[in-house]
C-alpha cells in the first residue's frame, strides 16, 4: 500500500515537472541548488492560521527577493513569478491546506476575497509591480499551468506538500489571484481553452473557474462579465451539460456579486468593447431574453433573478459599439429581435419589439438591414411599424438627425410600399398583413414628407437670418463711417 502511495506521488510529481518544462520551468521545477541542498529532516515550524502567518509577511524581505530575481533573471519571465510563488509558499509553508472545504462550504462573497484579503496592501502592490513587468502570453502560460495543478490535487483528493515551495497550495493560489487581479486580460484571452480543455469541465471545477473569474472581476469589472458571457452563461441553456441547481446557484452569484457595484452600469457601458469583441455579443444577448421571459409554462425560480439584473445587462448589450468590431453589433441585434417578436410569446414579443425599435433609432443603417428582412418577417414587420406610427414622437428626432439618416428612412419606407403593393396586387395569404404595413407606411411617409418640409423652411429662415444680419451689421458700419 505504502509502495502504492510512493508511485502515485512519484507520477504527479512527473505530470507536475512536465507542465513545467511546457511553462519554461524546468529549472524552477527542481529548485536551485541551496533549495536541494536543504535538510529535509530538519525540524518542521508548528501549524498557523492563514492570516497569522500573512501578518509576519516583511513587504521589505519581498522586495529584496523580487529585486535580487530581476538582477539574476531580469530576461527570463517565468522564474520571475516562480520566485514569487516561492516566497509565499516558503513563508506560509505552515499554513494547513482547507482550500477544498473552503470552496465547498463558502458563499462565493467570502470566497472572492480569499486568500488575498490575509495579505497586507503593500505585499500586493510589490507583488503587483513585478506582474506588469511580464508579458501577458507569458501569465496566461501561468495561470494555466497554476490551475492544472490545483485540479490535479483536487482529483487526487489527498493534498501532498511539495518539496518546492513555488508548488504548495497556498503559493499557486496567492500567485492566481495576484496574477488575475493585476493582469485580468490575461484571464480572458485563454477562455476558450478553459472551454475546450477536458481538464476544465465538470461541476466539481466551476467553483475554482468562477473563483478565477472573480478574481479577474475586481481588477478589471468589464474582464469579469465578458468571462461570465462567454464561459458561464453559456451553461445556463447547454442541454449536454444540464447545469444542476447548485451551479446555476454559483454561477447567479457571481453576476450579483458584479453588478452590486454602485458604478457598475457606468463601467460597463463604456467598456462594451474589450479588444475588438463585444462583452455582451449579440447571441448572448438573446440566449439573456429568453432566460428573462420565458413562456410562463416555463418560468423558473431564477428568472426573477434574471429579470433583477436584465435592464442593466440590456444597455451593456445595446451601447454603441466601436469601429474595431466591426459595427455590426446592432443588426445583429435587430435580427434575432425581428424573428423573436414573430415567436408567439407575449413578454418576449413586445420586449424584442421595443428592442428592434430602439436598433433602427440609434443606428438608421438598421432600415437598410429591415428592408432585406421584410418579407421574411412580415408579421414582426406589421407590428414594429405600428409601434413606429404610435411612438413617433419619442422616435423621431433620431430618425431626422442628419439629412442622410432622414433619406435613409425614406428610402426604406418606399421599398417597403412597393413590396405591399406588389403583395396586394397579386393577392394571397398574407394579403391582409401586407394592407396593414401599407397603412403604417403612407401614415410615416406622410410625416417624414412633412418633417423634410419644416427642416428645409427652418433651414431657410436660419439662412435668412444670418444673411440679414450681416447686412444690417453692414449698413451700421456704413452709416458710421458716413
Amino acid at each position: 500500500m505504502k509502495e502504492e502511495k510512493k508511485k502515485k506521488r512519484r507520477e504527479r510529481r512527473k505530470k507536475n515537472l512536465t507542465g513545467l518544462i511546457q511553462f519554461g520551468l524546468e529549472d524552477a521545477a527542481n529548485g536551485s541548488d541551496a533549495e536541494r541542498c536543504e535538510n529535509p529532516k530538519a525540524e518542521k515550524p508548528p501549524i498557523v492560521s492563514l492570516s497569522e502567518a500573512a501578518a509576519k509577511l516583511d513587504p521589505s524581505e519581498l522586495r529584496v527577493v523580487i529585486e535580487e530575481a530581476l538582477d539574476k533573471y531580469w530576461n527570463i519571465p517565468e522564474k520571475l513569478i516562480m520566485k514569487l510563488n516561492a516566497f509565499y509558499g516558503k513563508k506560509l509553508s505552515q499554513v494547513p491546506f482547507p482550500w477544498l472545504k473552503t470552496f465547498n462550504e463558502s458563499p462565493l462573497s467570502t470566497l472572492i476575497h480569499v486568500p488575498l484579503s490575509h495579505l497586507a496592501t503593500s505585499l500586493l502592490e510589490i507583488s503587483a509591480d513585478l506582474i506588469n513587468m511580464i508579458p501577458r502570453y507569458k501569465l496566461s502560460s501561468f495561470i494555466l499551468w497554476s490551475s492544472d495543478n490545483i485540479i490535479t490535487d483536487w482529483a487526487n483528493q489527498e493534498y501532498v506538500q511539495p518539496e518546492d515551495p513555488a508548488h504548495t497550495m497556498v503559493a499557486h493560489f496567492i500567485g492566481l489571484a495576484v496574477v488575475l487581479r493585476t493582469k485580468p486580460d490575461a484571464l480572458t484571452s485563454i477562455l476558450p481553452s478553459l472551454r475546450r480543455r477536458p481538464v476544465y469541465q465538470g461541476h466539481d471545477k466551476l467553483p475554482l473557474i468562477v473563483w478565477m473569474m472573480a478574481q479577474a472581476s475586481l481588477g478589471d469589472l468589464s474582464a469579469g462579465l465578458y468571462s461570465w458571457v462567454h464561459n458561464l452563461l453559456p451553461l445556463l441553456v447547454d442541454n449536454n451539460k444540464c447545469c444542476s441547481p447548485q451551479s446555476m446557484d454559483l454561477i447567479l452569484q457571481f453576476l450579483d456579486i458584479m453588478l452590486s457595484n454602485p458604478e457598475a452600469q457606468t463601467i460597463l457601458v463604456n467598456r462594451a468593447d474589450r479588444d475588438g469583441k463585444r462583452v455582451i455579443p449579440p447571441s448572448s444577448f438573446e440566449i439573456l431574453l429568453r432566460l428573462t421571459f420565458p413562456d410562463s409554462s416555463a418560468r423558473l425560480e431564477v428568472t426573477e433573478r434574471f429579470e433583477a439584473v436584465y435592464h442593466l445587462l440590456k444597455e451593456v448589450a445595446l451601447a454603441p459599439e466601436s469601429s474595431a468590431t466591426g459595427g455590426n453589433a446592432m443588426e445583429e441585434i435587430f435580427t434575432f429581435s425581428l424573428k423573436l417578436v414573430g415567436e408567439g410569446n407575449p413578454g418576449l414579443a413586445k420586449e424584442a419589439a421595443a428592442i428592434a425599435l430602439r436598433s433602427v433609432t440609434e443606428n438608421v443603417d438598421c432600415f437598410k438591414h429591415w428592408d432585406i428582412l421584410y418579407n421574411d418577417h412580415l408579421e414582426a414587420s406589421v407590428s414594429l411599424l405600428r409601434k413606429l406610427v404610435d411612438e413617433w414622437k419619442d422616435h423621431s428626432p433620431n430618425l431626422l438627425l442628419s439629412p442622410g439618416g432622414t433619406l435613409t428612412v425614406n428610402q426604406a419606407i418606399k421599398s417597403f410600399r412597393l413590396k405591399n403593393e406588389k403583395a396586394i396586387t397579386e393577392g394571397g395569404a398574407n394579403c391582409s398583413l401586407y394592407e396593414k404595413a401599407d397603412k403604417s407606411c403612407k401614415l410615416l411617409s406622410w410625416r417624414l414628407s412633412r418633417a423634410s418640409g419644416l427642416l428645409k423652411i427652418t433651414l431657410l429662415v436660419s439662412a435668412c437670418t444670418c444673411a440679414g444680419g450681416v447686412a444690417g451689421a453692414a449698413l451700421a458700419l456704413a452709416y458710421q463711417q458716413a
